[in-house]
């Protein structure tokens, strides 16, 4: 009897043809695989006819946590390899490894991702001994264009040095110990006959050690528990926990490690040339690839340039030693003949990670020529989680599965409509592709009823399917458990939680989900910021008093979110303290809350007195900013009440004349929040002079008499702020005022003199001003013009 341990690199053509050559020399009575064990009573839908790659895709979702992750196979992947040849040789394969949800893989999504970090000390000392710049070179200097002859000593030698003594974290050392725990118990099932273990070999040394001479003794002591048949149990997930395993397509895209993939080899669509005709064919097929590809996109390439490239990667092959030619070989020799302009950044394959922003376009080609197009099919009878069949069968009910040329106007009036634009808003939040948005209303209070949605390409819509029946097993539950997560990261992200919450009004989840209204009330009382959490409240409040579309009007969902946005609101506002300037987002929270207070009082903690207390008091207080302190000012009077700060009346006239003795500025800033909150109730411009805020004297003359003081330098560095104030009145209300200005001047004329003038006023202020200097100027020499 004998256990041979195969330690792999993820997805390496010449690890699978080591497999698949073990396999069939050995004939093994077990082969056991790193993979999740969950899967071992449905190893038969892995081998019912796929088109490679695949991937078992795994998720799980408690109240505490959420977590997904992928275990991704491609015809050249070890493990598939030893799946399929193991099943050939009539062996019994298991898949050994932790379930994807074990806490042992917190914060992974993929399973396959090798812990290259934690000794990248001995592959950097590796990669200056042979004189390669990357990991990945090294790798295929050393294994993938090497002969196989001594693959599987190169390997041992090779995992044994970078692993070295490196300590596995808590995580690697639980999935070990289970790993061990089946090897040791394939081993006594096996008898006289050979087990095989085919594991990253990052693991290797340590299952060798732990099934070892001696290490049998404490098999029982490792923590994992034996069923009645003999094998380790495999870990259930919690009762109150939904986690589950299947299989979904996947890409050569997904595969690549310069689009992110955390492991195994970059470049597979090369790799699957090596693994189908050999490192030699694999370079042809790189260079033609590469050169249609850049032609493809009108990059000149002449066949001189071909030429050029071949030698380079031939003479490149040669100088480095190579009894092949490399993947860096071609690339190099590409890169060589094709660039002849100074490159901002290094050579992409010279290391690991993504392309970055500003690659060279000939650069980016070259690495999607590696990369291939190949996208896996999963056989028709493969399982598919509940929500794929709940999404089939409303679509079909719904007469929205029209095809590839499909296109819908939904009128959002019509109660069939409106129940399929709920189906499409779940799909889209669920990030299906298939059908996109082209037209409709943008936020809640958006006066648009009617819907566009057009077809698009449906790539990746199997697998995206597949993965959100991680969410829930129907279309609504998946929805809302969806929206939930997203208020969940929302708490820094004011303006991810109002498109979370506008997209559950879409979704139509007002009374569906308990949790989602839980997490949206809650995280708009933790949110910083007053401008966007003013949006929400405004939104939500729009739809709570008006909404006779959504279903929304008086809802409990939009209720809570009233309440805690309001009452975070105050509390921000009062503690706010700035500079000069007009926080316009600011003010339209301030805005918000004043028709809150006014318009929903029964949902509000906070009462209508206790509201203009707050504003009393920012008004008063000399460290708020100015606009919102004349924010403040307006909504006292709005709620009812007149604030009266020491030495100064609550008539507006008089609060005016107080900050005026500030500056031009902030007279300018405070009128901005003022006339944000409370144009109509203290103007007198919306009525005669004896309606709201006119009488004995108007505000407007109150104005009109103290810009008529200012000098002229006043005028000029008070000019934006104050005409940034009357942009907040309607352009009949701004005629009128300037009627009465002319008015009282006692100007004939129209009074769009003043509102129309034949520049920019900024503009003709300014030149004013420069007027005035240059005459001061040649004043001075003398140099002024002879009358």
């Amino acid at each position: 009897m004998s256990t041979v341990f195969l330690g792999v690199r993820h997805h390496s053509p010449a690890c699978a043809r080591l497999v698949e050559r073990t396999v069939a020399e050995l004939r093994p009575a077990q082969v056991l695989i790193e993979g999740p064990a969950e899967m071992n009573g449905r190893l038969g839908e892995l081998l019912l006819g796929h088109e490679l790659p695949v991937a078992v895709f795994s998720h799980y979702r408690d109240g505490q946590r959420a977590a997904t992750s992928w275990a991704p196979l491609c015809d050249y992947s070890p493990e598939w390899v030893a799946l399929r040849a193991g099943r050939a040789a009539g062996a019994e394969v298991r898949f050994i490894d932790l379930p994807a949800w074990h806490p042992a893989f917190a914060e992974r999504t993929n399973r396959y991702a090798d812990a290259e970090a934690r000794y990248a000390e001995a592959t950097e000392r590796l990669c200056r001994q042979f004189a390669v710049d990357s990991s990945d070179a090294l790798w295929d200097r050393l294994f993938e264009v090497e002969p196989d002859g001594g693959l599987a000593e190169r390997l041992d030698a090779y995992f044994a040095l970078v692993r070295g003594d490196a300590e596995a974290d808590a995580g690697d050392r639980a999935r070990e110990t289970y790993m061990a725990a089946w090897v040791r118990a394939a081993v006594e099932a096996a008898g006289d006959r050979p087990v095989l273990v085919v594991t990253g070999g990052f693991h290797q040394p340590a299952l060798r050690a732990l099934t070892g001479s001696g290490a049998r003794d404490g098999a029982d002591g490792d923590g994992w528990e034996r069923g009645a048949d003999g094998w380790p149990v495999v870990p259930a997930p919690p009762d109150d926990a939904m986690a589950g395993s299947f299989l979904v397509p996947y890409s050569f895209r997904k595969l690549d490690a310069f689009a992110g993939y955390q492991s195994g080899m970059p470049s597979p669509g090369y790799y699957q040339q090596v693994w189908e005709a050999g490192p030699e064919a694999a370079a042809d097929g790189l260079l033609r690839v590469a050169v249609e590809r850049l032609r493809a996109r009108k990059y000149r390439v002449s066949t001189a340039d071909l030429i050029a490239a071949r030698s380079l990667a031939e003479g490149l092959t040669a100088l480095r030693g190579h009894p092949s030619p490399a993947r860096i070989d071609v690339l190099d020799g590409l890169a060589g003949a094709l660039i002849t302009d100074d490159l901002d950044q290094p050579l992409p394959w010279t290391g690991r990670g993504t392309l970055t922003a500003g690659a060279h376009p000939a650069v980016v080609e070259m690495v999607a020529a590696c990369g291939g197009d190949r996208i896996g099919r999963l056989h028709p009878d493969t399982p598919a989680p509940p929500l794929v069949h709940d999404v089939a069968a409303q679509l079909a009910a719904l007469a929205l599965d029209g095809g590839p040329e499909a296109k819908y106007r939904l009128d959002l009036t019509d109660a069939a409509d409106l129940e399929r634009s709920r189906v499409l808003h779940r799909l889209r939040v669920l990030g299906i592709p298939g059908l996109e948005r082209t037209a409709g209303p943008t936020h809640g209070v958006d006066p648009v009823f009617t819907e566009r949605w057009e077809a698009r390409p449906v790539l990746g819509r199997e697998a995206a399917l597949v993965e959100a029946g991680a969410y829930g097993a129907t279309l609504a539950e998946a929805a809302a458990v969806a929206l939930t997560g997203r208020t969940r990261g929302g708490v820094a992200e004011a303006d991810g939680l109002a498109g979370a919450l506008f997209d559950a009004v879409l979704c139509g989840m007002g009374g569906f989900s308990e949790q989602l209204l839980g997490e949206l009330s809650s995280c708009v009382r933790e949110l910083q910021a007053s401008g966007p959490l003013g949006e929400i409240l405004a939104t939500a409040l729009g739809l709570w008093r008006h909404d006779r579309v959504f279903g929304m009007a008086r809802g409990p969902l939009l209720a809570a979110v009233i309440d805690g946005a309001t009452e975070r609101l105050l509390w921000l506002l009062e503690g706010a303290r700035g500079s000069s300037g007009v926080d316009f987002p600011r003010l339209r929270a301030v805005v918000a809350v004043r028709d809150a207070v006014l318009h929903a009082p029964e949902l509000l903690s906070i009462t209508r007195e206790v509201a203009t207390e707050i504003a009393r008091r920012i008004t008063e207080d000399p460290q708020a900013p100015v606009d919102l302190r004349g924010a403040s000012f307006g909504l006292a009077r709005s709620l009812g009440r007149v604030p009266g700060p020491p030495g100064v009346s609550g008539d507006p006239a008089e609060a005016v004349r107080a900050v005026a003795r500030t500056g031009a500025d902030a007279l300018g800033d405070w009128l901005a929040g003022l006339f944000a909150l409370a144009r109509d109730e203290v103007t007198g411009v919306v009525g005669d002079d004896d309606g709201p805020g006119g009488g004995a004297e108007s505000l407007i003359d109150v104005l009109n008499g103290l810009v008529g003081a200012l000098s002229d330098d006043e005028f000029l560095s008070g000019l934006p702020a104050l005409r940034q104030a009357f942009a907040f009145f309607p352009p009949r209300e701004r005629d009128r005022i300037a009627a009465r200005l002319l008015e009282r001047r006692g100007v004939r004329g129209s009074s769009r003199s003043l509102l129309r003038t034949t520049a920019d006023p900024l503009l003709i202020a300014r030149a004013r001003a420069l007027e005035e200097s240059v005459s001061r100027l040649l004043a001075r020499y003398e140099l002024e013009a002879t009358p």
